[in-house]
C-alpha cells in the first residue's frame, strides 16, 4: 500500500514500496488517496513507469489520519467522490483495477452489499471484502456470512473474501461455505505465518522449528540489504522493517504448544517457554527481544535506538 500524495511528491521511501522484486510472479500496488485527481494522476504514473500487474484502490484503511482526510474507509461515505475515483482510474489504466473494502464504517450500518454492484458497474475487475467495519478494526471475528452476501450482490464480478485466515483449515472452511467466492485474500495471517501458503498448497499444518523461522528471517535480511543497500542507512532501514514484521511474527504459536490446533488468528496464549532459547525469544511480546533477534542478523543497534511498532491494532480478543 502506498500513499498517492507521497508518490507524486517523489518520496524515496514511498517509491521503494512499489519496487517489484524479481521473484514476484504477480505484483500489484494498492493506492490510498482521498480524491479522483490524485488517484488518476498516480495510477497513470505507475502504469507507465513501473512493472505492475494491477492497481488496487484502498477503501479499507481504518487509521484515523487517513479516514478523517476522506481516504481509506472515509471514501465509503463519499459516494459521488468514490464513483469519480473508480470511473476515472479504470478508464485511464491499461491494467486491471481492483478494490478492497470493509463492510462499512459502523458495525450496525453495513453498506458493502449496496456498493458492490456499483463498483462492478463503474469498471472494477475484482472486489475484495474484509468482513469487519472500520469501527471494529480487528477486535471482532470477520463476518463470513456477510462476505457471502456481498459476493452475491456483486455477481458476476469476482469477489475475494478476507479476514481471520491463519491455516489451511480456515481457508478450506471459508471456500466450502462460500462457493460464490472467487478466492481468498490473506493479510495478517501471512505476516504472522508467512509459510501459510505452503500449508494451503500442501493441505497440512506445518510445525515449523525456530531454526526454520530464523532461516526465513535470514532470507528477509538478505532481501532487505539488496533492496536498501548494505551501508548504515540500508542496515537500519532493513532493521526497522524487520522489527515491524516481528511485531506480527511473535503472535505465532508453535503447533506443539497448542491444545487444539490449528491456531486461530485472535487466539492469545498465556506466556510459554519454547522448545529452545530461540523459540522462547521469538514468542516474546517485548520490543527489546525483537531488537535482540535483529542484532543476531544485522549487528548491534545504534546508541539510543528505540522502536515502537506502527501497527498497534488490537488483534486479540
Amino acid at each position: 500500500m502506498a500513499m498517492c500524495t507521497s508518490l507524486l511528491q517523489g518520496a524515496p521511501q514511498e517509491w521503494a514500496l512499489v519496487k517489484r522484486h524479481h521473484t514476484e510472479d504477480i505484483f500489484g500496488v494498492q493506492l490510498c488517496a482521498n480524491n479522483p485527481y490524485l488517484l488518476t494522476k498516480c495510477g497513470q504514473l505507475l502504469d507507465q513507469e513501473i512493472d505492475v500487474d494491477f492497481i488496487d484502490l484502498n477503501l479499507g484503511c481504518p487509521i484515523d489520519l487517513i479516514y478523517k482526510s476522506g481516504g481509506g474507509c472515509g471514501l465509503l461515505r463519499r459516494n459521488k467522490v468514490l464513483e469519480s475515483c473508480i470511473k476515472n482510474l479504470s478508464q485511464i489504466l491499461t491494467i486491471p483495477l481492483t478494490v478492497k473494502m470493509r463492510t462499512g464504517v459502523y458495525s450496525d450500518e453495513r453498506i458493502a452489499h449496496k456498493l458492490a454492484p456499483n463498483v462492478r458497474d463503474w469498471g472494477v475487475s475484482l472486489l475484495t471484502i474484509h468482513g469487519r467495519s472500520r469501527e471494529q478494526r480487528y477486535t471482532k471475528m470477520a463476518d463470513w456470512k456477510y462476505i457471502k452476501e456481498v459476493a452475491k450482490a456483486a455477481a458476476p464480478l469476482p469477489v475475494f473474501g478476507n479476514g481471520d485466515i491463519l491455516s489451511y483449515d480456515d481457508y478450506k472452511i471459508a471456500l466450502e461455505n462460500s462457493p460464490e467466492l472467487a478466492g481468498i485474500m490473506i493479510g495478517r495471517g501471512a505476516l504472522i505465518k508467512p509459510w501459510i501458503f505452503t500449508e494451503i498448497k500442501e493441505q497440512k499444518i506445518w510445525d515449523i522449528s525456530s531454526s526454520e523461522r530464523f532461516d526465513i528471517l535470514k532470507k528477509y535480511t538478505n532481501y532487505g540489504l539488496e533492496h536498501w543497500g548494505s551501508d548504515n542507512r540500508g542496515v537500519e532501514n532493513t532493521r526497522r522493517f524487520m522489527l515491524e514484521w516481528l511485531s506480527f511474527l511473535y503472535r505465532y504459536i508453535p503447533v506443539g504448544v497448542l491444545e487444539h490446533p490449528p491456531q486461530k488468528v485472535n487466539e492469545r496464549p498465556p506466556s510459554y517457554k519454547g522448545r529452545d532459547y530461540l523459540e522462547t525469544l521469538m514468542a516474546s511480546s517485548s520490543a527489546s527481544d525483537w531488537i535482540k533477534i535483529s542484532e543476531m542478523l544485522l549487528g548491534p543497534v545504534p546508541e539510543n535506538f528505540q522502536f515502537l511498532p506502527k501497527h498497534k491494532a488490537n488483534s486479540y480478543k
